[in-house]
């Protein structure tokens, strides 16, 4: 048994076989739900169901209103530095074995982001009243 194991090739392409399989299964599976959902579903197009509406409530005035920009700022703001602590996750699993240069590369991350958040806080960015 043992000789049959080490005769055999572990890096081949066979060896993706399972996953592309799953791939095309799950893509073929999409596929046949939407069109069996296009063809049989109802299509009763009424002038209610036309008009445009959120959450349910019509509405009001025009969509293209401007808007401020600290509010998309700090919504990317949020999102960059969310980013940042996901980044943390893997360090902390492997922190051991990393060792110390590890430690000095997350502390070198570190750095770069707080680099960035303390120009952020110097351009006023999160300073909400103009």
């Amino acid at each position: 048994m043992n000789l049959l194991l080490l005769a055999v090739e572990h890096n081949t392409p066979f060896n993706y076989f399972p996953i592309a399989l799953q791939l095309v299964i799950a893509i073929g599976f999409i596929i046949v739900m939407m069109g069996a959902t296009h063809l049989l579903g109802p299509k009763r197009r009424t002038q209610d169901k036309l008009i445009n509406f959120e959450s349910g409530i019509p509405s009001v005035g025009n969509a293209r209103q401007p808007m401020g920009i600290k509010y998309f700022l700090v919504a990317i703001l949020f999102v960059l530095f969310d980013v940042e602590v996901i980044f943390f996750y893997p360090y902390a699993v492997n922190f051991r074995y990393l060792g110390q240069q590890g430690f000095m590369e997350v502390v070198l991350f570190v750095a770069f982001f707080l680099c960035g958040f303390i120009y952020i806080v110097k351009k006023g960015a999160l300073e909400w009243e103009d």
